[in-house]
């Protein structure tokens, strides 16, 4: 899960994705290699949500709104996430400015610096891929439960 990273010299790397609420709980992780579009990491991420518990009502399975940075503006992915009926609040290419989004982004922002507190993740040590995303989700639960 390693590929040339586009902005640090054709390095191998890789791209941590981070999926997570509105207080920056954590709610899933992947792992992947630093030339992948971003897009193509999210339907993982949805798919990887754990079922939300309450104590009144049925059990929710989704989140209500979905809110993305413009790497994630595509027609298909878009409609896909609509299927899935979440409400979709992705920045559009060239239409709208990335200030609006900045109230929302910080919290994803956020939540990585916290799982970034943990040293072993700061620089990729492990080869293989698994090996990477389990300290990355061993972090996230860490971060949640120190948050919680």
């Amino acid at each position: 899960m390693t590929g040339p990273s586009p902005v640090d010299r054709g390095k191998p790397g890789s791209k941590i994705h981070v999926l997570s609420d509105r207080a920056g709980l954590p709610l899933s992780v992947a792992v992947s290699a630093a030339n992948t579009n971003d897009a193509d990491a999210l339907k993982p991420l949805i798919r990887a949500i754990p079922a939300i518990k309450s104590r009144r009502g049925p059990r929710r399975r989704r989140p209500a709104k979905l809110h993305a940075d413009k790497a994630y503006d595509h027609a298909a992915l878009r409609k896909w996430v609509r299927d899935r009926g979440i409400t979709v609040r992705i920045a559009r290419k060239g239409i709208e400015t990335s200030k609006k989004l900045g109230r929302h982004r910080w919290v994803i922002e956020r939540t990585i610096a916290w799982m970034f507190c943990h040293r072993r993740l700061s620089i990729r040590y492990e080869r293989k891929a698994n090996h990477f995303l389990a300290f990355l989700t061993l972090a996230a639960t860490l971060t949640c439960s120190k948050k919680l």
